[in-house]
């Protein structure tokens, strides 16, 4: 795996802002099969981080329609959605990114660090060994280390980012390199408010992503400069709007209306940004990334 090295000073960033539309190159929306779960039962019964306030609850049908709402959106803009079915005990296991992790076909599952979403990880697992025949899933692991799927694991290109600080351990990372055969980049989240890679980070194409700075530790910050001098940097408002808990297929790009400023950033960039509206979602700690698992086939 790779390490942070020692911080140097960070390289001049060009702005895409600052070039003519015209001379951007036009950017192609890439058709992706998402795995998603409806939100039936999903309510704040707990709270395994900042956001969640037991005490307010929430709303499992408003909820459901913000969900449907992704859902449709997706298939709108031509990608497939499966769907696999809601288990009553597990109110979070709408969160379909932390169930597992799937590249080129080979799933590694998840293993959650609460109590409270333990059996999420062998639910998704068993949905994914039915379908191993039909979809061509060639190999299912159920991990040796906490991992929390792609909560923690980002696919940028052929390089996988990995999150640890607070839920998925270090030493899974080291398991992930090994079952999918590809450079694992550890990056140390230091925010609680941020607990996962894809609350404080997010793919945008094969080469580009953006981030939150604060969200992690000095010497990751100096990798992700190191690696991608031309990220998008959020600020402290949109990031708090969960903003960064988006997902891009190379044009359109999903993310909670309210991170306004990032949408305008990524618009300058040629992307086309779609607000979504999650916010009930959001009483979980989860909003569009959350709610979406990629399945990369082989």
């Amino acid at each position: 795996m790779k390490h942070a090295p020692v911080k140097a000073p960070r390289p001049p960033r060009p702005l895409a802002e600052r070039v003519p539309a015209s001379r951007r190159a036009p950017r192609t929306a890439t058709p992706r099969r998402f795995l998603m779960c409806r939100p039936t039962h999903f309510d704040v019964t707990y709270a395994i981080n900042p956001w969640m306030r037991p005490e307010e609850g929430a709303d499992p049908s408003r909820a459901l329609r913000q969900w449907a709402g992704l859902r449709d959106l997706y298939r709108r803009l031509g990608h497939t959605v499966q769907e696999i079915r809601p288990d009553p005990r597990l109110p979070d296991m709408v969160f379909a990114a932390n169930g597992a992790t799937v590249i080129g076909g080979r799933v590694l599952g998840a293993r959650f660090r609460h109590p409270e979403r333990a059996a999420e990880g062998p639910a998704y697992l068993s949905w994914f060994a039915e379908q191993a025949a039909d979809r061509g899933y060639g190999t299912i692991r159920a991990p040796r280390f906490v991992n929390e799927g792609e909560g923690d694991y980002l696919l940028v290109g052929r390089t996988i980012l990995a999150g640890t600080g607070f839920r998925t351990e270090p030493r899974a990372h080291e398991e992930a390199e090994e079952f999918f055969g590809l450079p694992v980049v550890t990056l140390t989240l230091v925010d609680p408010a941020y607990y996962h890679l894809d609350t404080a980070l997010s793919v945008l194409s094969d080469t580009e992503i953006m981030y939150y700075p604060p969200a992690f530790s000095e010497g990751s910050r100096a990798l992700l400069e190191t690696l991608y001098p031309d990220a998008v940097l959020a600020e402290a408002e949109d990031a708090a709007a969960f903003g960064l808990n988006a997902l891009s297929d190379g044009r359109h790009v999903l993310l909670p209306a309210a991170a306004t400023r990032l949408a305008g950033v990524l618009a300058a960039r040629g992307f086309e940004p779609i607000g979504v509206d999650l916010s009930e979602l959001l009483k979980a700690g989860g909003s569009v990334k959350c709610c979406t698992l990629e399945l990369r086939p082989g």
